[in-house]
C-alpha cells in the first residue's frame, strides 16, 4: 500500500483552495526566502520556467514579473487551485496552468530552465523517483529550488496525538540528509541545503485544526484514522497539547523547512529509475559513420 491516498491530498487541497491564500502566512514566507535563491541564475533570463504544486501560483507570478519573456508554466494536482491561480496570471500574456502530479510531469524531456517546488514534497513518498522527473524535464544546466517540511514539523501536535492512540495523524517528513542523499541519487550535482525553523503559535488546538485545514496541510497518509476518534479523545489530546503553553498561555507549533538548490548535469549524464542508470543522450551528441557511395 503506497504510503500517501494521493485521492485525499487532491481533496485535502482543493477544499482549500479558497481560504489558501490567506491562511498560508508559513507558506508564503517559505516561498519568498525559496524565490530569492533565483539569483543563483545571476545574468541568465530563462525561456521556460516552471512552478510544480504551484497551489494558488502565487510563485509563478512573481517569476514572470521577474522574466515577462519567459514562458511561465504552473502545475498542480487540484484544479480548484488552478482556477485560483487564474487570479494570478492576469489577463495580458497570461501564464499557463496545467492539471499534473508532480510524480508524473507531462512536460517534455530538457524543456526547461528553472524548476521551482514550494513544500509539495511533503506528499511524495518516493522523492528520488521525483527528483529524477524534475531533472528529465530540466534542461542541462538547469536549476532546480524546492522545499519541504523537515521532521520536527508539527512536533507538538505528534506528540499530543500520540499521547491518544498510536494511529497515524501526522505524516513523516525527511531528514535534510535524506534529502539531499535524494538529489545526489537522481543525478543533480552541487546541491546545497538549508534549514529554518519557525514556531506558530494558537490559541487552542482546534485553532490550530482549522489552520491545517484552510492550508490543506491534513494526514495524507493512506493508513490514517478516518476521523479523531470521537469528542473524548479530541479532548484528551487538547488537554495534553495545553500542557506544552508557552509563557504567553499559546500553544506552540513547529514548523522546520529545508530549502535546496541544485543545478541538472550535462546531457548524457544517467538518470537513475528503479535501481538502474538510463542515459539520455541527445541525437547531435551520437556520431555517425556515414557509407561512402
Amino acid at each position: 500500500m503506497p504510503m500517501f491516498d494521493s485521492r485525499q491530498i487532491r481533496r485535502a487541497f482543493s477544499r482549500a483552495a479558497d481560504t489558501y491564500a490567506s491562511a498560508a502566512v508559513l507558506q508564503h514566507e517559505v516561498e519568498t526566502r525559496l524565490l530569492e535563491s533565483l539569483d543563483y541564475l545571476e545574468d541568465r533570463v530563462p525561456q521556460v520556467v516552471l512552478d510544480v504544486g504551484s497551489g494558488p501560483a502565487t510563485a509563478a507570478a512573481a517569476m514572470r514579473k521577474r522574466w515577462p519573456k519567459a514562458q511561465v508554466i504552473a502545475l498542480d494536482v487540484s484544479l480548484p487551485m488552478l482556477r485560483e491561480a487564474k487570479k494570478q496570471a492576469g489577463w495580458w500574456k497570461p501564464f499557463a496552468r496545467v492539471g499534473a502530479d508532480a510524480r508524473a510531469l507531462p512536460l517534455a524531456d530538457n524543456g526547461a530552465d528553472v524548476l521551482f517546488c514550494n513544500l509539495c514534497l511533503p506528499w511524495v513518498e518516493d522523492l528520488p523517483a521525483v527528483f529524477a522527473g524534475f531533472r528529465r524535464v530540466l534542461k542541462p544546466g538547469g536549476l532546480l529550488l524546492c522545499s519541504t517540511y523537515g521532521p520536527q514539523t508539527l512536533v507538538e501536535l505528534r506528540e499530543a496525538l500520540g499521547a491518544v492512540d498510536d494511529a497515524p495523524h501526522v505524516s513523516p517528513f525527511a531528514q535534510i540528509a535524506q534529502f539531499g542523499d535524494a538529489l545526489m541519487m537522481s543525478g543533480f550535482r552541487d546541491p546545497v541545503l538549508d534549514r529554518d525553523q519557525f514556531v506558530l503559535t494558537y490559541a487552542d488546538l482546534p485553532a490550530l485544526m482549522r489552520d491545517l485545514q484552510a492550508t490543506g496541510a491534513t494526514n495524507g497518509l493512506s493508513q490514517r484514522r478516518a476521523t479523531l476518534t470521537g469528542k473524548g479523545r479530541f479532548a484528551a489530546a487538547a488537554q495534553a497539547y495545553a500542557e506544552m503553553r508557552n509563557a504567553e498561555g499559546k500553544l506552540p507549533s513547529t514548523w522546520e523547512v529545508i530549502y535546496a538548490h541544485a543545478w541538472a548535469p550535462e546531457a548524457g549524464t544517467p538518470i537513475r529509475q528503479g535501481g538502474h542508470d538510463v542515459a539520455s543522450v541527445p541525437l547531435t551528441r551520437i556520431p555517425i559513420r556515414r557509407r561512402g557511395s
